[in-house]
């Protein structure tokens, strides 16, 4: 066997390409898949192509049992083939859900946020200290784009109460604010440093992050309480709650080897996972399972951590920042400049009820 044989794998010996599993099932155009299989790799070291439906994908490292391909703009859910002599050698067809594209020419930095009828309201964050026409946009069920607010410099995070208010973070104002449906803002919380994350707990609490390191408590009556310290994050803390009450917190540094933290009801701080590049917006299941967009392994996309600590990619996207659970066992994938649209047999956790 020649070197780039030993390098590249054992060969194909005229057999007809076979496809076992996709990994992640679930993707972004843009996303990494890697296919397994056999006999996946054309004879005399070939490439082979790759169709999602009737788009082709780019090949990026192939070999008999394996290859990575890359997930094509255009492409729809549907069936992937591998085909490794440009003629009839096609294998069995493999699903694979690719994500539908809502709207672009935005400027998620965590979650987008849905209210109770279902609409999504995503940021238009901006470079610090930057003034940008609309802050927020809202999107119906239809999918139709309008701006909702303008005039707060840096809206980072956005959360609903359960009674479907809004509140809106801004890293520039040291602020949270209260937004009514027709747009008007005032200002809910000040002092709060470089003010990122938010969410409630089940008893409407606002817990609001602090990028240099706390996290403080704004009760319903407005008191502000000194909640958890953390290591600083060089952008942000993202915050979610479980479904026992614990809050878990992502706060990316510079360190490739990022955790997502466990903050239990008392304020106590633990590392729950560690081992993601730069993990960023997260969200819950009914189950308790975290997902998060972050790096795991070097491969980019939405991240699942069972309460048990294990963590494997469901997603695979490029410049993911967040997520948010949606109707129909759906959810919505934020990126640096869009919103994606992906059905998913997964149930999120909602607001926690009262206690």
């Amino acid at each position: 066997m020649s070197i780039s044989d030993r390098l590249l794998g054992k060969k194909n010996v005229n057999g007809k390409p076979h496809i076992e599993a996709v990994a992640p099932s679930f993707a972004l155009p843009g996303g990494e898949i890697r296919i397994i299989g056999t006999s996946l790799r054309p004879p005399e070291l070939r490439r082979p192509s790759v169709r999602f439906g009737e788009v082709e994908g780019s090949v990026l490292i192939s070999s008999d049992d394996f290859l990575v391909a890359r997930v094509p703009e255009g492409a729809a859910s549907g069936p992937v083939i591998v085909n490794t002599n440009g003629g009839g050698n096609v294998s069995n067809s493999h699903p694979i859900k690719v994500a539908v594209p809502v709207a672009d020419n935005l400027h998620p930095v965590t979650n987008p946020a849905l209210d109770r009828e279902g609409n999504l309201f995503v940021t238009f964050s901006g470079s610090r200290g930057q003034k940008v026409p609309v802050s927020i946009f809202k999107i119906d069920t239809n999918y139709v784009v309008k701006p909702f607010l303008s005039d707060l410099m840096n809206a980072t995070s956005i959360a609903f109460d359960r009674e479907g208010q809004m509140y809106v973070s801004s890293r520039h104002d040291e602020a949270v604010y209260k937004v009514a449906p027709n747009g008007t803002m005032s200002t809910y919380a000040e002092g709060m440093g470089v003010a990122t994350g938010i969410a409630f707990d089940a008893a409407e609490n606002l817990y609001v992050g602090d990028r240099s390191g706390t996290i403080f408590k704004i009760a319903r009556d407005r008191q502000i309480f000194v909640f958890a310290t953390l290591e600083p994050s060089v952008s942000a803390y993202h915050i979610a709650f479980g479904p026992h009450g614990d809050m878990f917190v992502t706060a990316p540094s510079t360190s490739s080897f990022d955790c997502v933290y466990k903050v239990d009801p008392h304020g106590t701080v633990s590392v729950f996972y560690r081992g993601l590049g730069r993990p960023q917006g997260l969200a819950l299941d009914v189950e308790g399972n975290i997902y998060v967009a972050a790096s795991l392994a070097g491969k980019r996309g939405i991240v699942r951590i069972t309460p048990q600590g294990k963590a494997n990619l469901e997603v695979s996207g490029q410049g993911l920042v967040g997520l948010a659970f949606a109707a129909g066992k759906s959810a919505i994938l934020a990126t640096h400049s869009a919103v994606h649209h992906i059905s998913w047999n997964i149930q999120g956790l909602p607001l926690p009820p009262e206690r």
